[in-house]
Order: structure tokens, then sequence, then C-alpha cells
């Protein structure tokens, strides 16, 4: 993948019009959703701005072009990733989610050449490997999503809430902050391996 490339004079302004139409302001030409992704794979920094009111709403197209991609099956979301994403909304803590995705997709795209080769080398099978790896990434993602809601009560059957003593709390806190630590050490470990990996492919 190419390393986005920052511009001389800030990035390329893309207007969006009432007819959907968007016109690239550094060209002087109308482009497609197709062009700006092109832009996107190419590192080319832009905005989009409503043509009319100024706002930026780079962050709805983005999400638009996603959409088209994966309307052309290039299935990059898992359901159960999508679901878990959409719980966050709304939720108090949904403020952490943006944050940690941003960090966990730089260091998956800065190291992920010399990850793809490592991993060849010490497993024997590219592909394999690589899924392993994605497997243990998301059972941490989902961890983490669990450890942000600790104070939520178990449930039997539908619609039941489970009893619980008033004297758990502070055990589950306890738990929490534990699961919590566990968790930032296994990060930790992660992000050294993943520095390991970018000095060694110097």
């Amino acid at each position: 993948m190419t390393e986005e490339r920052p511009a001389a004079d800030g990035p390329v302004i893309i207007k969006k019009y009432a007819n959907r139409r968007l016109y690239n302001t550094q060209t002087s030409s109308y482009v497609t959703l197709d062009h700006l992704c092109e832009m996107v794979k190419e590192g080319t920094e832009f905005e989009v701005r409503d043509a009319r009111t100024g706002d930026d709403i780079t962050r709805s197209v983005l999400t638009q072009i996603i959409f088209e991609e994966e309307g052309k099956g290039q299935n990059l979301l898992p359901i159960r990733f999508l679901r878990q994403l959409i719980r966050f909304y709304g939720d108090s803590l949904q403020a952490f989610v943006p944050g940690y995705l941003d960090l966990s997709m730089e260091s998956f795209t800065k190291n992920q050449e010399a990850m793809k080769n490592r991993v060849a080398e010490a497993f024997g099978g590219g592909t394999t490997a690589i899924e392993a790896m994605t497997r243990q990434n998301l059972a941490m993602f989902e961890r983490a999503m669990k450890m942000f809601t600790p104070f939520v009560p178990p449930t039997g059957r539908a619609g039941e809430t489970e009893a619980r003593p008033a004297n758990g709390a502070g055990d589950s806190a306890a738990k929490s902050s534990d699961e919590i630590g566990e968790l930032k050490s296994e990060i930790e470990a992660m992000r050294r391996q993943l520095a390991e990996l970018a000095r060694e492919r110097k």
C-alpha cells in the first residue's frame, strides 16, 4: 500500500454539490467516488466540503466509498465486527473506539509487509498464518470492547436479568481492572513486536 504523501499546500479540496456531483478544485474537473478511491490508495490527502455550506463532509463520503466497495464484493469488513461496531453508536463509551481503531490500523499499515514476510517465514504458509494473526487481533479487540461495558448485568432467559449479590460490585470492578491491565500489557507487547519487525526490515 502506498504511504500517504503530504500535500505542499494542504489537502485537495473536493466540493460536493446538491446534485451529488463532486468537483476537484485542484484539477478543475468533476470526479467520481472511484476517482476518490484511487486518490486514497495513492496517498493523496483530500477534504470533501459541501459546496453550499462549506461543511466538512469527508467522513460521510469516505464511508460511502467503503459502502460502494463492499457492494462490489470487496468484503473487507466482517459481519461480526460491523455488528459490534454498531452497538457502540450512542453508547457513552463510544469515544474510545475511534482512537483504538485508528491506532490499530496505523500500526498494521506501517508494518504489514514486514508482518507478512516474518509470518510466512515462521509458519511456512503466509495465508494460514495471517488468518491466525487476524483471529488473535479480533479476539483482543472483542476483549477490549467487553471491558468497557463491565457493569452490564448478565442475562438469563430473554428479558430476564440474573440476580446478583450487592456485594459483588467490588469483585466485578477488581476483575475489570485486572483485565484492563492485562490488555494493556498485550497491546504493549504487540507494539514492541511491530517495532522489532520494522527495525529488521531496515
